[in-house]
Protein backbone atom coordinates (compact mmCIF):
# COMPACT_ATOMS: atom_id res chain seq x y z
CA UNK A 1 0.00 0.00 0.00
CA UNK A 2 1.32 3.44 -0.96
CA UNK A 3 2.15 5.61 2.05
CA UNK A 4 0.63 9.05 1.62
CA UNK A 5 2.39 12.41 1.78
CA UNK A 6 0.85 15.33 3.65
CA UNK A 7 -0.47 16.78 0.39
CA UNK A 8 -2.03 13.43 -0.52
CA UNK A 9 -3.60 13.09 2.93
CA UNK A 10 -5.19 16.51 2.58
CA UNK A 11 -6.38 15.67 -0.94
CA UNK A 12 -8.05 12.56 0.44
CA UNK A 13 -9.56 14.61 3.27
CA UNK A 14 -11.13 17.02 0.78
CA UNK A 15 -12.46 14.06 -1.25
CA UNK A 16 -14.35 12.64 1.76
CA UNK A 17 -17.93 13.72 1.05
CA UNK A 18 -19.45 12.34 4.25
CA UNK A 19 -20.88 14.91 6.66
CA UNK A 20 -18.63 14.22 9.63
CA UNK A 21 -19.18 17.54 11.44
CA UNK A 22 -22.60 19.19 11.73
CA UNK A 23 -23.42 22.73 12.84
CA UNK A 24 -26.69 23.82 14.42
CA UNK A 25 -27.00 27.58 14.80
CA UNK A 26 -29.04 29.30 17.49
CA UNK A 27 -29.37 32.92 18.61
CA UNK A 28 -25.79 34.08 19.12
CA UNK A 29 -24.19 30.63 19.36
CA UNK A 30 -23.80 27.29 17.58
CA UNK A 31 -23.61 23.61 18.49
CA UNK A 32 -20.92 21.74 16.59
CA UNK A 33 -21.18 17.93 16.60
CA UNK A 34 -18.69 15.25 15.53
CA UNK A 35 -20.52 12.54 13.59
CA UNK A 36 -18.71 9.20 13.24
CA UNK A 37 -20.20 7.27 16.17
CA UNK A 38 -19.16 3.79 15.01
CA UNK A 39 -15.52 4.88 15.38
CA UNK A 40 -16.11 6.94 18.54
CA UNK A 41 -15.58 10.11 16.47
CA UNK A 42 -11.92 9.41 15.81
CA UNK A 43 -10.24 12.30 13.99
CA UNK A 44 -9.83 10.89 10.50
CA UNK A 45 -8.35 13.20 7.88
CA UNK A 46 -11.87 14.04 6.64
CA UNK A 47 -13.29 14.82 10.07
CA UNK A 48 -10.21 16.83 11.05
CA UNK A 49 -10.46 19.03 7.96
CA UNK A 50 -14.22 19.54 8.38
CA UNK A 51 -13.80 20.39 12.07
CA UNK A 52 -11.12 22.99 11.32
CA UNK A 53 -13.14 24.52 8.49
CA UNK A 54 -16.37 24.70 10.52
CA UNK A 55 -14.51 26.29 13.42
CA UNK A 56 -12.89 28.80 11.08
CA UNK A 57 -16.32 29.78 9.77
CA UNK A 58 -17.90 30.06 13.23
CA UNK A 59 -15.06 31.96 14.93
CA UNK A 60 -14.97 34.42 12.02
CA UNK A 61 -18.72 35.09 12.24
CA UNK A 62 -19.44 38.13 14.48
CA UNK A 63 -22.97 36.82 15.09
CA UNK A 64 -21.59 33.65 16.72
CA UNK A 65 -20.18 34.51 20.13
CA UNK A 66 -20.09 31.01 21.62
CA UNK A 67 -19.71 27.47 20.29
CA UNK A 68 -20.50 24.18 22.01
CA UNK A 69 -18.56 21.15 20.76
CA UNK A 70 -19.85 17.64 21.42
CA UNK A 71 -19.75 14.16 19.92
CA UNK A 72 -22.36 11.77 18.67
CA UNK A 73 -22.94 9.05 21.27
CA UNK A 74 -21.37 6.94 22.54
CA UNK A 75 -18.08 8.88 22.30
CA UNK A 76 -16.83 12.45 22.42
CA UNK A 77 -13.61 12.07 20.41
CA UNK A 78 -11.04 9.31 20.79
CA UNK A 79 -8.15 11.16 19.20
CA UNK A 80 -6.13 10.75 16.04
CA UNK A 81 -6.79 8.04 13.48
CA UNK A 82 -4.40 5.10 14.00
CA UNK A 83 -4.40 4.53 10.23
CA UNK A 84 -2.81 7.95 9.76
CA UNK A 85 -0.21 7.10 12.39
CA UNK A 86 0.59 3.82 10.64
CA UNK A 87 0.90 5.71 7.35
CA UNK A 88 3.45 8.03 8.99
CA UNK A 89 5.48 5.08 10.24
CA UNK A 90 5.46 3.50 6.77
CA UNK A 91 6.64 6.73 5.12
CA UNK A 92 9.45 7.17 7.62
CA UNK A 93 10.66 3.65 6.79
CA UNK A 94 10.55 4.30 3.03
CA UNK A 95 14.00 5.26 1.66
CA UNK A 96 12.28 7.17 -1.16
CA UNK A 97 10.40 9.40 1.29
CA UNK A 98 11.46 13.05 1.03
CA UNK A 99 9.32 14.59 3.81
CA UNK A 100 10.65 12.58 6.73
CA UNK A 101 9.18 13.63 10.06
CA UNK A 102 8.04 16.94 8.56
CA UNK A 103 5.11 15.10 6.97
CA UNK A 104 3.35 14.21 10.23
CA UNK A 105 4.59 17.52 11.66
CA UNK A 106 2.58 19.38 9.02
CA UNK A 107 -0.62 17.49 9.86
CA UNK A 108 -0.13 17.88 13.60
CA UNK A 109 0.68 21.61 13.33
CA UNK A 110 -1.67 22.79 10.58
CA UNK A 111 -4.65 20.52 11.27
CA UNK A 112 -4.67 19.41 14.93
CA UNK A 113 -2.76 22.48 16.07
CA UNK A 114 -4.85 24.67 13.79
CA UNK A 115 -8.03 23.50 15.53
CA UNK A 116 -6.61 24.05 19.01
CA UNK A 117 -5.30 27.51 18.12
CA UNK A 118 -8.70 28.51 16.73
CA UNK A 119 -10.31 27.58 20.03
CA UNK A 120 -7.67 29.25 22.19
CA UNK A 121 -6.91 32.36 20.15
CA UNK A 122 -10.34 33.44 18.96
CA UNK A 123 -12.56 35.73 21.04
CA UNK A 124 -15.40 33.21 20.61
CA UNK A 125 -16.16 31.29 23.81
CA UNK A 126 -15.99 27.50 23.39
CA UNK A 127 -17.80 25.00 25.61
CA UNK A 128 -16.76 21.34 25.38
CA UNK A 129 -19.73 19.04 26.08
CA UNK A 130 -17.95 15.75 26.71
CA UNK A 131 -20.54 13.02 26.23
CA UNK A 132 -18.33 9.90 26.38
CA UNK A 133 -14.73 8.73 26.07
CA UNK A 134 -12.20 11.46 25.21
CA UNK A 135 -8.64 10.47 24.33
CA UNK A 136 -5.52 11.90 22.70
CA UNK A 137 -6.32 14.90 20.54
CA UNK A 138 -9.93 14.55 21.72
CA UNK A 139 -8.69 15.39 25.21
CA UNK A 140 -6.69 18.31 23.82
CA UNK A 141 -9.87 19.54 22.12
CA UNK A 142 -11.70 19.57 25.46
CA UNK A 143 -8.78 20.98 27.45
CA UNK A 144 -8.34 23.86 25.00
CA UNK A 145 -11.97 24.92 25.47
CA UNK A 146 -13.04 27.69 27.84
CA UNK A 147 -15.48 25.50 29.77
CA UNK A 148 -15.74 21.71 30.03
CA UNK A 149 -19.13 20.20 30.87
CA UNK A 150 -19.13 16.41 31.09
CA UNK A 151 -21.80 13.77 31.01
CA UNK A 152 -21.77 11.21 33.81
CA UNK A 153 -20.75 8.77 31.04
CA UNK A 154 -17.65 10.77 30.09
CA UNK A 155 -14.23 9.18 30.58
CA UNK A 156 -10.85 10.86 30.12
CA UNK A 157 -8.36 8.44 28.56
CA UNK A 158 -4.72 9.61 28.71
CA UNK A 159 -3.44 6.82 26.47
CA UNK A 160 -0.32 8.63 25.22
CA UNK A 161 2.23 6.59 27.14
CA UNK A 162 0.84 3.19 26.16
CA UNK A 163 1.27 4.15 22.50
CA UNK A 164 4.77 5.49 23.09
CA UNK A 165 3.59 9.06 22.58
CA UNK A 166 3.81 12.22 24.66
CA UNK A 167 1.03 14.60 25.73
CA UNK A 168 0.16 16.52 22.58
CA UNK A 169 -1.42 19.64 21.12
CA UNK A 170 -1.29 21.71 24.31
CA UNK A 171 -2.17 18.93 26.77
CA UNK A 172 1.11 19.14 28.71
CA UNK A 173 0.60 22.91 29.23
CA UNK A 174 -2.97 22.45 30.45
CA UNK A 175 -2.46 19.48 32.71
CA UNK A 176 0.64 20.76 34.52
CA UNK A 177 -1.13 24.04 35.30
CA UNK A 178 -4.17 22.23 36.64
CA UNK A 179 -2.44 19.43 38.53
CA UNK A 180 1.14 20.53 39.15
CA UNK A 181 4.15 18.61 37.87
CA UNK A 182 3.99 15.45 40.00
CA UNK A 183 0.27 14.81 39.59
CA UNK A 184 0.55 15.60 35.88
CA UNK A 185 3.39 13.09 35.63
CA UNK A 186 1.24 10.50 37.40
CA UNK A 187 -1.63 11.29 35.01
CA UNK A 188 0.66 10.61 32.05
CA UNK A 189 2.50 7.49 33.16
CA UNK A 190 -0.49 5.70 34.71
CA UNK A 191 -2.69 5.92 31.62
CA UNK A 192 -5.58 5.39 34.01
CA UNK A 193 -9.08 6.01 32.68
CA UNK A 194 -10.59 8.87 34.64
CA UNK A 195 -14.40 8.94 35.00
CA UNK A 196 -16.20 12.27 34.97
CA UNK A 197 -16.79 12.57 38.73
CA UNK A 198 -13.14 11.98 39.50
CA UNK A 199 -12.09 14.42 36.77
CA UNK A 200 -14.30 17.01 38.47
CA UNK A 201 -12.64 16.33 41.83
CA UNK A 202 -9.22 16.69 40.16
CA UNK A 203 -10.25 20.09 38.81
CA UNK A 204 -9.73 19.32 35.12
CA UNK A 205 -13.39 19.80 34.14
CA UNK A 206 -15.98 22.36 35.27
CA UNK A 207 -19.07 20.28 35.99
CA UNK A 208 -20.81 16.94 35.54
CA UNK A 209 -24.43 16.52 34.51
CA UNK A 210 -26.81 13.70 33.68
CA UNK A 211 -26.17 12.37 30.21
CA UNK A 212 -29.56 13.34 28.79
CA UNK A 213 -29.11 16.92 30.02
CA UNK A 214 -25.58 17.45 28.67
CA UNK A 215 -26.32 19.29 25.44
CA UNK A 216 -29.05 21.31 27.15
CA UNK A 217 -26.55 22.34 29.82
CA UNK A 218 -23.99 23.30 27.16
CA UNK A 219 -26.68 25.39 25.48
CA UNK A 220 -27.45 27.05 28.82
CA UNK A 221 -23.79 28.02 29.17
CA UNK A 222 -23.71 29.38 25.62
CA UNK A 223 -26.86 31.41 26.24
CA UNK A 224 -25.38 32.76 29.48
CA UNK A 225 -22.20 33.73 27.68
CA UNK A 226 -23.92 35.55 24.82
CA UNK A 227 -26.11 37.37 27.36
CA UNK A 228 -22.99 39.17 28.60
CA UNK A 229 -22.14 42.53 27.00
CA UNK A 230 -20.34 41.76 23.74
CA UNK A 231 -17.14 43.56 24.72
CA UNK A 232 -16.97 41.91 28.15
CA UNK A 233 -16.94 38.37 26.76
CA UNK A 234 -14.57 39.22 23.90
CA UNK A 235 -12.09 41.00 26.20
CA UNK A 236 -12.25 38.63 29.18
CA UNK A 237 -11.25 35.51 27.26
CA UNK A 238 -7.83 36.72 26.00
CA UNK A 239 -7.13 38.51 29.30
CA UNK A 240 -7.73 35.40 31.41
CA UNK A 241 -5.91 33.08 29.02
CA UNK A 242 -2.81 35.29 29.00
CA UNK A 243 -2.90 35.85 32.75
CA UNK A 244 -2.14 32.18 33.44
CA UNK A 245 1.30 32.63 31.87
CA UNK A 246 2.05 36.08 33.28
CA UNK A 247 3.56 37.33 36.49
CA UNK A 248 1.23 39.05 38.96
CA UNK A 249 2.61 42.46 37.96
CA UNK A 250 2.16 41.78 34.24
CA UNK A 251 -1.44 40.68 34.75
CA UNK A 252 -2.15 43.73 36.90
CA UNK A 253 -0.79 46.10 34.25
CA UNK A 254 -2.82 44.40 31.50
CA UNK A 255 -5.99 44.76 33.60
CA UNK A 256 -5.21 48.42 34.26
CA UNK A 257 -5.02 49.12 30.54
CA UNK A 258 -8.07 47.01 29.66
CA UNK A 259 -10.50 48.23 32.32
CA UNK A 260 -10.88 51.88 31.19
CA UNK A 261 -11.99 50.67 27.76
CA UNK A 262 -15.06 49.17 29.40
CA UNK A 263 -15.97 52.59 30.85
CA UNK A 264 -16.54 53.89 27.33
CA UNK A 265 -19.25 51.35 26.47
CA UNK A 266 -23.00 51.85 26.62
CA UNK A 267 -23.64 48.57 28.54
CA UNK A 268 -21.29 49.66 31.34
CA UNK A 269 -22.86 53.12 31.55
CA UNK A 270 -26.36 51.64 31.64
CA UNK A 271 -25.31 49.11 34.27
CA UNK A 272 -23.86 51.79 36.54
CA UNK A 273 -26.99 53.93 36.25
CA UNK A 274 -29.19 50.91 36.99
CA UNK A 275 -27.23 50.03 40.14
CA UNK A 276 -27.26 53.64 41.35
CA UNK A 277 -31.02 53.79 40.79
CA UNK A 278 -31.48 50.61 42.82
CA UNK A 279 -29.52 52.14 45.72
CA UNK A 280 -31.61 55.29 45.59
Amino acid sequence: MHALSYAEIMERARADTRELVTVERADGYAVLRLVDPDKLNVLSEGMTLQLRERLEELTADPDVRAVAITGTDPGFCTGGDLRLMRNAVERLADPADEEGSTGPWQFIRYQFGGIIRLIANSDTAVVAAVNGPAAGVGLALAFASDLIVASERAVLVPAFGRLGLLPEVGTSWFITRRLGYQRAFQYFVSGEHIPARRALDMGVINEVTEHEQLVGRARWWCESLVALPRHALAMAKPLLRQASSMSWEQALVMEEFAEPNCFTTRPFSAGVESMLEERR
